[in-house]
């Protein structure tokens, strides 16, 4: 099978598993349903598996990979002082969260189903990308720009909020999803102590809305 459609075939394996379980739960999906819906016979999917637990390894760390890529890419086109940057890869965080709120869902309800290596690699691959985040609270602190409190319990606080976000945000329904991430931003900043946080956060999305030529 070529590189490029052994990618898609996984892909496709990820994408309709992470559906099933969403909707049915991981222990009440087999690997028998996930084969009838990428259209593959149950044997075939061990030429991109291990088990049943792997996929759902597959499904749980791609999203926190994704995430951290998606923040690191924020934060080095980010300008500015250390809040700028700082909203800049919270403002990443928060947007995928609700373009991927299935995978967040499962992330949140299976963590449960994995056995204990499994469930390490899961909290390790988590708290990488909680200390990324806390070293730009601390460079928020340090640079005179924030009145901090308790820095682990601002990073618990704003990974939260983007788990808050994904359980009701609904494309088409209420405030546009710029509106929103602008609310969210705005209040993880207040809870920062930022004392222009708000026209910080207005000015972000107002950048964002109309880019430089």
């Amino acid at each position: 099978m070529p590189a490029t459609t052994e990618r898609r075939t996984a892909d496709a394996i990820r994408e309709e598993a992470a559906k099933l379980f969403f909707e049915r739960g991981y222990n009440a999906t087999s690997l028998r349903d996930v084969a009838a819906a990428v259209g593959l016979k149950v044997g075939s999917l061990y030429n991109h598996i291990e088990s049943k637990e792997d996929l759902l390894l597959q499904i749980m760390g791609g999203i926190i990979d994704d995430l951290l890529e998606q923040a690191r890419q924020a934060l080095a086109e980010a300008t500015g002082d250390a809040v700028d940057r700082l909203q800049a890869v919270l403002g990443a965080h928060l947007r995928l969260h609700t373009e991927r709120a299935q995978t967040v869902f499962i992330g949140n309800t299976e963590l449960r189903s994995l056995s204990p290596d499994a469930h390490q690699k899961i909290v390790d691959k988590r708290r990488e990308f909680e200390l990324f985040l806390r070293g730009l609270v601390e460079d928020a602190g340090r640079a005179g720009l924030a009145d901090l409190i308790d820095v682990r319990i601002h990073v618990y606080s704003f990974v939260a909020q983007a788990t808050h976000i994904a359980s009701w945000y609904q494309p088409g329904r209420g405030k546009s999803l710029d509106e929103i991430l602008r609310d969210y931003t705005k209040l993880a900043l207040r809870e920062l102590g930022v004392s222009d946080a708000d026209e910080r956060v207005d000015r972000q999305y107002a950048a964002s809305a109309h880019p430089a030529a």
